[in-house]
């Protein structure tokens, strides 16, 4: 039986329209800590609670920093070493994690406050 390859090709198209995407979870990851690097690529975070340290992606034109109450705007440049965050991250592009959004927060673990 010879199968011509326009044929074939419409097989394997209808095989992969039928098998869709894998469906991802909605709800991001989180993740707090106290930053130990932060650059316009990259922000890597210390959690002192499990002493353990991420490191996470910034896509260009990152604009989702915002102060622990969601109320106020930063900018990347505004997150300093040192400074407690709260990252909600996640690992769908090609597994490496990602920041979706970045909130700075007080070291208690309090909403910063803006004056």
């Amino acid at each position: 039986m010879h199968i011509s390859r326009s044929a074939m090709l419409g097989v394997v198209l209808a095989m992969l329209v039928g098998i869709g995407a894998p469906a991802f979870a909605k709800t991001d990851n989180v993740y707090y800590g106290v930053v130990q690097h932060v650059s316009l690529q990259n922000i890597k975070v210390y959690n002192p609670k499990d002493k353990s340290a991420v490191s996470f992606l910034i896509f260009p034109k990152f604009d989702q920093v915002f102060s622990g109450d969601g109320k106020e705007t930063y900018q990347m440049k505004d997150i300093k070493t040192g400074q407690y965050v709260k990252i909600y991250y996640d690992q769908h592009a090609l597994g490496a994690r990602h920041a979706n959004r970045i909130y700075l927060m007080k070291n208690n673990n309090a909403v910063k406050r803006s004056e």
